[in-house]
Order: structure tokens, then C-alpha cells, then sequence
């Protein structure tokens, strides 16, 4: 009988604040941020986390984030190319776009929030049709990654269906040093700018949109002015026959450090704009309005006339004479933006954010900053004073930082009761609860190595790279001793099965055991104290990296960094066995509960399976692709784990010596690895900050099942892969892309293993429908040339049993199975039809035409079949017989469609211009106004409410 195992599944990662590889949003209240896979809503004022957004079976990176105008929507980017929108009030995905092949880098809303521009390292820009959910076409130019991207509105007095006016525009940076303007109407580049001499990392756009800000790798910040009128009027040439330019330079801004210039922003409604160069500070400047900046120039002018006056120079006069004249001057740029206040975090700072609304006090900004270190602060951004009081400063008002280390985990372990794990990272050990995985205590530890529940669960033992042992007591999060074991790193701690003793290894080169001893608490930590005993050491010939008792306490295994392990007899400490093989140090080790097996894993990236009573090799198998850091047997069994530098947690039958399961989910090295004592869970700690929990599921698992998805899995990737491969963009460095023949403007399509699922469903329905049709067609046929009463008449052939099931015609069924293709999908999916299929989707679409069923959906499917088919339909008269029916039927119904939306556009002006009369009439009684006087009131009502609103 084929042997069959456990399947265990991820839950939740915990641990994370906020992670390193986006940008976070920040509305006043809530933070939205990046945490690795998910994104967490934080509500920065309690400290509580809101809510995870997490989308089940996906594992790429967020990479972007960005609200969205409409409210309670964002688009996510994420490191994969693919977007997601998420609805933040029942925390779903609205809808996908697929259509980067590397990670998103920027995102854009126009200012309805129904377009949605993309950029990615790829090179390539996207447009989406958020209404539509569909991708309106890919802009191709910039020759490295896009960094930042901006919709600039056109003149708005314009009609909608005007043609004269674009859409608006779209301005885009790259780390190709280049600044580009496209016109969304044409879909091409109608401006490129040479922006800076290094790659362009940053820029954002004034509110009134006539002023932008790119910041440079260089920490060069440079200011343009867009150029209004040019915008409305189009591409036009001027005197000279050039053709005018929107974007002009203006000069450069000083800021205080040379670093990159990571970030710009302003704040959406008041005169601030911010700055990120420096690791760990945004220097925040005021935009002065031009009477303040006359006043400046006044003061200058008249302080330079009285020095001169000093010096007992006689023309005087003649300066205020001419400071008259500078009146009328234009306001010098560089004097609107005065340096105001900087912001120092407590870490480095990964982005910033400024609050969309204020709070009530004082009307006071308040600027969100995300430290790379897994930690959120908010800040306050003071008034400006009198220039005679101090300097304002910044003033944190909140922060978000227990819920997570700020360093690498590296160390886990937990409690015997499997209720609480103790995780250790450089300067801190923190006590989680492992039923809500809330973080409940936090201590102070320097450079911890390695830690250990000491038996009754109540103290944490921590080896430390000082070579000391600190012993913590849980309930009261105090250090109760700090043991002064060794005089080098302390690698490894090991509490013996019986609870009794305790081994501690050191690079010191020595073996230490230890007893407990209890003694009495003080005043301040009530209960008895564990406190450790040095009983005797064993001294080694290298430094000891790990040291394991066996369960039944006969042997102590010690591992050196000669790679070899030497095993002894735990009680009179000779020498048992030497079990050498591997070719770089053993990292770490565990025994089987039985005490017959020995597994060590090493920097070698292999792990050995060793037979306990000879020391013999029973397997080596290579396990991860990087160096293996720790193994853990399963309770009672020979399955063991292993974790690995890799980013894999692996699953092994230690006597068939094959791998059970790959556990993908961390996004950095994995340092640590806990096991429950009832084999019910698996705890990983990594380089990505999250402690991860993996359980044990009811869900049988096989061996050649595994195996088989695995290769479908290669061979779906690989299919989507060599589709997407013919049109390598360019600068992507893919071997063979073409140079620069690539068109600059292009369908937005992305072959999925999802896209090539629905494309295989879709013709798997035509071929089923039509099977149908033509038995049904031979059916009526044959009973066509026969009477009524013929005694040949059959019974009509038995439907098919997919069709009886949903009772549904076979043109119905295929209506069905394209719906169910996600919209966004759709047209990658048709892609995958062969032309004979599309054909005979053809005729169907005829019939729902006919039959006015779905009408938007028709229209779209025709008109892409049309586009991307066009040569051979036109070659094809078989077509003729199809596309003309086709084009009656569909004009009919699109023509009834547009008769009721105008019908219930005229009934909906009339209700509301029959309101507007009502409260005209209805002011007109009650104050006793004219009419022009009420109208104007109303008018003004108007105004009031949408400020407010906004």
C-alpha cells in the first residue's frame, strides 16, 4: 500500500510591522502598509492592527501601493507584475490586471479614479480601465525602470466628446535619466526631457498642477514648469516651426545631503512640500505666497540700502527709487520655498506619507514615516513661528513598533505546552501568545544567539555573542541573572529530556554543564527563581556550534567547526563516536525521540542521516540550495524539517530519505525553527522579520501526487513563459530582444497559467456545444424527409449529461463558461483559441446577439476577435456568411440599448431639475427673495457642500 503523509498548510505570518518594499498610505488615522505578501491596516492612534488584507495562494511581494480617489479603494503592486484593487471595507480583491513581467514600481489614479497607469521594471507603462477592468494599451520608451508617474488633467471646460482636447496627459520618470509627457489620446510620447545627469528616482506634482519636482540619485532636486496654455492648445508649432514644449526647467533646489533622493511629495492641501535624502531624515520646506515673499525682498533690499549707507556711500536715493521699480518684478522661484522643519526618525526611513485630512487641533499636518526596521512613527508638522522665537520642531505623536522585532529573528522556541514561543533578534526577546499571536511581552537582549524554555516554562534562557547565558524571567519580562558562561559566542543551549541539566556550547572551544537551582523570589518578581550552577566543562579541540543530549540521556552530541561531530557518553563524558563526511561546518542537529537516528545539517548545503549505535552514514541527501541552518525531528516519528538559506522549509522522511513537502512563503533567509511537542505545528523565524506558523492539516498527502503536480506546475509556468518571451521589451535585457523595432504603443497582454486555464475551457465548451448542435442538426434533418407517422421515427438523441445537469441550451452553456473568465483575463484567454475555434465562437456570439443576451460582453469579444484577427477573416469567405447576420443583430440590440440608457438619462434630468424648482419655490416663500437671489443661494449651497466633502 502506497504510504501516505500529513499535508501541512501556512497560517498567518505575524511579527510585521510594516516591511521594507513598498511605500505605506497614511489617511490621519489608519496606516495601509506593505508587510511582505499582505498589506496591514494599522490604526497608528491604538497601536491595533485593523485588518490583513491577504489573498490566499499568492506569495509575491508588495511592491506599491496607492489610494484611490473613490474612497475605500487602493491598487496594490506587487513584485510579481500583477495588480490587485482592494475594496477596504470588506477587504476583497475588486479585480486582478496582469500584464508586467517584473515587479510594479509606480502607480497613477487619474483624478475620478476610473484610470489606473502602471510602471514597472520592465520598462513598460499600462493603462487600465478600472470600470471595464481591462487593459487599454501599453506605452513603451523608457529604457530602464519607471519610478514615478503622474496624470496631468487638460483644460476641463471641454466636453467630454470633444476631440480637440486629449484626456489628459501622463508624466513619467525613469532611472534612464529621461522625463517623458504622453498624450493619451494619441498614445505617444510628445515630450522627452534629459531630467538629470544620474537616474531620476522621484518626482511629484504641485497640487494646481503647473509645477513639478524630480529628485536624482545624485541628491539633485530639480524644478519644471508646466506650461498651461500649451497643454490646452495641443501640439502646436511655434514661430520658429518647433513644436511648443509643455515642460520647461527652472532651477535647481538645495537640499542638505548629497544622498538619493528617494521620495517628493507634497501635502495635497496645505503649503508643504517634503523631501527624503538622507537615511533618516525629511527635511520639510514651506511654500511661501508671493506677498510674504515681497515682503522678504523689501526687508533684503532695505537692509543692504542702510549697509550701504553705512559705509557712507551717497547713492541711496537712487536704490529706493529702484527698489519702487522691483516691486512690479516676478517673485524670484527659489524664495517660495523656505526650508521649515526636519523630521529625524528613529531608523532609516523606507517612505513617507502626509495625512489627507488634518486634525481638528490647530489645523496642524501630520506626516506618516515607515522605517525600514519594521516599525511606523507619525509626526506632527508645527506652524511656522516668528522668526525671533526657536526653530519649530517635529513632534512624534504616535508609533507602531511592539508588534515586531526590529532585526532578524534568530532564535525561536517554545514553551512545553505549545502555548507560548520565545523569539530573539538583536536587542530584543519577545514572549508571543501562540493561540492570537499577539506579542505580550518584550525584553531588552543584546546579540542573542540561541534560547531555551527552561523546565516549569516560567524563564527563557538566552545565549548571547558575549558568551553569556541571561536568564528572563516571563511573567514579570525581567532579567532575574545574567550567567558569565564563556568567553566567546554562545552557539547552542540544550535542556536534557528529564528537565535536570542544562548544556551550553561556545566558540570558546568548551562544553559547560549546568544545574538548576531554585531560589527565592525578591521584592520585585514574586515565586521561586531558576538560577544556573556550573557543574563541569569538556573542553574541545575547535569551537562548538551545536550540542544535543539524546532523549534517553545516554549521549551528548557536540558539533565543530572542523564539520565533524563528535558524540559522547553523557555521564562519564568518554569519547563514543566521530561522524565525519560533511565538507563545511554543522550548523545544527537534532535526535530522534527513539534515540536511534542523528540528523545534522550543514553550510554545505546537504543533510546526514546517521545511525545512532555505529555512526553510520544511512543517507545524505542535498536538501536546500543554499546553506541548511537548522534541522528538528517530528515528535515520535522520523520525519524530520529542515530550513534553509534558501527561503524553503523542507519536510523529510528520515528512513525512505525523501522529501514530503516544500513549504514556500518567507521572502528572506530563514534563521530559526521551533517544532510543537504534540507534532501538531511547525514556527519559522527569518531575515524578512515574520514568524511564520505552518499546521498540520487532516488532508492526506502522496509522494507521486506531489511529484506530478510539481511538473504541471513547471510545465504551466513554462508554456505562459515562452508566450510572453516573443515580445522582450526593450533595455530588458533578455537575450535576443530586439534593439528598438518594437512599437512604442501595444496591446496589454499577459499569458497566465489562469489565462491558458480559461482559454482550454472556452474551447473545451465549443467542442462540446457544437458536438451537440450537429447531433441535434443530423436528428431534425433525418426527421425532416420522413411523415408524421412513419414508424422510423426515433426518439431525439440523448443530450449530453453536462448540459442536462445545468438544464441549459449548448449556446446558453458557452454564454456561461465565458462569463465565468475573469474580465480582466478575457481577452489573453481568447488569445489561446486556434482559428477554427474562433470561427464557431463567432456563430454563437451571433446568437446571443439575436437573442440580446449580454450585449457589452458581445461587443467586446467581437471587436478584439476582429482586431487580432483581421487578416484572415478578411481572407475567409466562409465569414461573410457569419459577420452579416452578425452585424444586424447587434446593431438592433445595441441601438434599444442606447434608446433606454437615453430614455433614463432624460428622466433622471427631469427629476432633478424638478427638484431644483422645488427648492426654488420653496425659498422663494419662505424669505421672500427674487428669484435670481434664491437661485443664487442654492448655486452657493452647492459650492459649500462639495468643499466640505472634499
Amino acid at each position: 500500500m502506497v504510504q501516505s503523509y500529513l499535508r501541512h498548510g501556512p497560517t498567518q505570518a505575524f511579527g510585521l510591522v510594516c516591511s521594507a518594499t513598498s511605500n505605506a498610505v497614511f489617511d490621519g488615522k489608519l496606516a495601509y502598509v506593505p508587510a511582505l505578501e499582505d498589506v496591514l491596516v494599522w490604526d497608528v492612534k491604538k497601536g491595533e492592527m485593523r485588518s490583513m488584507w491577504h489573498e490566499t495562494g499568492h506569495r509575491s511581494e508588495v511592491t506599491c501601493i496607492l489610494r484611490s480617489p473613490q474612497p475605500n479603494f487602493f491598487a496594490v503592486g506587487y513584485a510579481d507584475g500583477s495588480i490587485r484593487l482592494w475594496d477596504s471595507t470588506n477587504e476583497t480583491v475588486v479585480t486582478v490586471f496582469n500584464g508586467h513581467k517584473k515587479s510594479v514600481t509606480a502607480l497613477a489614479f487619474d483624478d475620478r479614479g476610473t484610470r489606473l497607469a502602471s510602471g514597472s521594471q520592465d520598462t513598460d507603462l499600462i493603462v487600465w480601465d478600472i470600470v471595464a477592468e481591462a487593459g487599454l494599451y501599453r506605452l513603451r520608451g523608457h529604457r530602464d525602470q519607471i519610478t514615478g508617474i503622474k496624470f496631468l488633467s487638460t483644460d476641463e471646460s471641454q466636453p467630454s466628446s470633444s476631440k480637440t482636447a486629449a484626456p489628459g496627459l501622463l508624466l513619467t520618470s525613469s532611472k534612464d535619466t529621461f522625463l517623458k509627457l504622453w498624450d493619451l489620446t494619441t498614445h505617444h510620447c510628445i515630450q522627452t526631457v534629459v531630467a538629470h545627469r544620474s537616474e531620476i528616482w522621484s518626482l511629484d506634482v504641485n497640487p494646481e498642477q503647473d509645477l513639478i519636482f524630480t529628485g536624482s540619485g545624485e541628491g539633485e532636486v530639480k524644478a519644471w514648469r508646466i506650461d498651461r496654455d500649451a497643454v490646452k492648445d495641443g501640439l502646436k508649432e511655434t514661430e520658429s516651426g518647433e513644436i511648443a514644449k509643455m515642460i520647461h526647467p527652472i532651477t535647481n533646489l538645495p537640499l542638505g545631503s548629497n544622498h538619493r533622493v528617494s521620495q517628493i511629495s507634497f501635502h495635497p492641501k496645505q503649503p508643504y512640500v517634503a523631501f527624503q535624502s538622507h537615511d533618516k531624515s525629511i527635511e520639510i520646506f514651506r511654500i511661501r505666497d508671493d506677498e510674504e515673499v515681497k515682503k522678504k525682498l523689501a526687508r533684503r533690499r532695505k537692509r543692504a540700502k542702510e549697509k550701504k549707507q553705512e559705509k557712507g556711500d551717497k547713492k541711496g536715493p537712487e536704490i529706493t527709487a529702484m527698489e519702487i521699480d522691483q516691486d512690479d518684478e516676478e517673485v524670484p522661484f527659489i524664495d517660495k520655498f523656505t526650508p521649515h522643519v526636519v523630521v529625524r526618525a528613529s531608523g532609516k526611513v523606507r517612505s513617507f506619507n502626509f495625512a489627507n485630512e488634518t486634525t481638528s487641533q490647530k489645523n496642524i499636518a501630520e506626516l506618516m514615516v515607515a522605517l525600514s526596521n519594521n516599525a511606523l512613527e507619525v509626526y506632527n508638522i508645527p506652524q511656522p513661528t516668528k522668526s525671533t522665537e526657536a526653530p519649530p520642531e517635529a513632534t512624534r505623536n504616535h508609533s507602531v513598533s511592539l508588534p515586531g522585532h526590529r532585526a532578524d529573528v534568530r532564535s525561536l522556541c517554545l514553551s512545553s505546552d505549545d502555548r507560548i514561543l520565545a523569539s530573539a533578534a538583536n536587542g530584543s526577546l519577545k514572549i508571543w501568545n501562540m493561540k492570537t499571536t499577539a506579542c505580550i511581552r518584550t525584553m531588552d537582549c543584546p546579540n542573542p544567539v540561541c534560547t531555551t524554555f527552561l523546565p516549569g516554562d516560567r524563564h527563557v534562557a538566552v545565549g548571547t555573542k558575549a558568551g553569556e547565558i541571561l536568564i528572563f524571567d516571563v511573567s514579570s519580562s525581567s532579567l532575574i541573572e545574567t550567567v558569565k558562561a564563556h568567553t566567546g559566542t554562545v552557539w547552542s543551549l540544550h535542556v536534557r529530556k528529564d528537565g535536570r541539566a542544562l548544556v551550553s556550547g561556545s566558540a570558546d572551544k568548551e562544553v559547560k554543564f549546568w544545574d538548576f537551582e531554585e531560589k527565592e523570589g525578591n521584592e520585585e518578581i514574586s515565586g521561586r527563581l531558576l538560577s544556573l550552577v556550573h557543574v563541569r566543562t569538556l573542553k574541545m579541540t575547535d569551537d562548538v556550534l551545536s550540542v544535543r543530549y539524546s532523549p534517553d540521556g545516554k549521549f551528548l552530541a557536540v558539533a565543530l567547526l572542523d564539520s565533524t561531530v563528535k558524540v559522547f557518553y553523557q555521564d562519564s563524558l568518554k569519547f563514543f563516536l566521530s561522524l565525519y563526511g560533511h565538507k563545511l561546518p554543522v550548523l545544527d542537529m537534532d535526535i530522534s525521540d527513539d534515540s536511534k537516528l542523528i540528523v545534522t545539517c550543514s553550510a554545505d548545503k546537504n543533510v546526514k542521516i546517521w545511525g545512532l549505535d555505529f555512526g553510520d552514514c544511512h543517507k545524505s541527501i542535498f536538501a536546500h540550495e543554499d546553506s541548511v541552518m537548522q534541522v528538528k525531528f517530528e515528535k515520535d516519528s522520523h520525519y524530520f524539517w529542515t530550513v534553509g538559506k534558501d527561503k524553503m522549509l523542507k519536510y523529510w522522511d528520515g528512513d525512505k530519505f525523501e522529501g514530503i513537502q516544500k513549504l514556500e512563503g518567507h521572502h528572506g533567509e530563514i534563521w530559526a525553527l521551533a517544532l510543537s511537542h504534540f507534532g501538531n505545528f511547525v514556527v519559522t523565524g527569518s531575515h524578512d522579520k515574520s514568524i511564520r506558523v505552518w499546521e498540520k492539516l487532516d488532508e492526506p498527502l502522496f509522494l507521486e501526487e506531489e511529484r506530478e503536480k510539481e511538473l504541471e506546475k513547471l510545465y504551466e509556468n513554462g508554456v505562459a513563459d515562452s508566450l510572453n518571451r516573443s515580445d522582450a521589451p526593450i533595455g530588458s535585457g533578455v537575450e535576443g530582444a530586439p534593439a528598438g523595432e518594437e512599437a512604442e504603443v501595444s496591446a496589454v497582454t499577459k499569458q497566465t497559467a489562469e489565462t491558458l486555464m480559461a482559454g482550454e475551457k472556452i474551447m473545451e465548451a465549443l467542442d462540446l456545444a457544437d458536438q451537440e448542435m450537429e447531433a441535434f442538426k443530423e436528428y431534425y434533418e433525418a426527421m425532416a424527409k420522413l411523415a408524421e407517422d412513419d414508424a422510423l421515427r426515433m426518439q431525439p438523441p440523448p443530450r449530453n449529461p453536462v448540459l442536462a445537469a445545468y438544464d441549459l441550451e449548448p449556446d446558453a452553456y458557452v454564454l456561461r463558461v465565458v462569463e465565468k473568465v475573469q474580465s480582466t483575463a478575457l481577452h489573453d484567454a481568447l488569445l489561446v483559441l486556434p482559428f477554427n475555434k474562433v470561427v464557431s465562437l463567432m456563430a454563437y456570439l451571433n446568437m446571443w446577439a439575436e437573442k440580446e443576451w449580454n450585449i457589452p460582453l458581445v461587443s467586446r469579444i467581437l471587436f478584439f476577435l476582429l482586431k487580432t484577427h483581421h487578416n484572415q477573416i478578411v481572407a475567409n469567405r466562409i465569414m461573410r456568411t457569419i459577420l452579416i447576420p452578425l452585424r444586424r443583430h447587434l446593431r438592433a440590440a445595441l441601438q434599444r440599448q442606447k434608446g433606454i440608457i437615453g430614455y433614463n438619462l432624460a428622466a433622471l434630468h427631469f427629476i432633478k431639475n424638478k427638484n431644483d424648482a422645488e427648492r426654488t419655490a420653496q425659498f422663494y416663500e419662505e424669505e421672500g427673495l427674487d428669484e435670481e437671489k434664491v437661485k443664487a443661494r442654492i448655486a452657493e449651497g452647492k459650492k459649500r457642500k462639495r468643499v466640505v466633502l472634499a
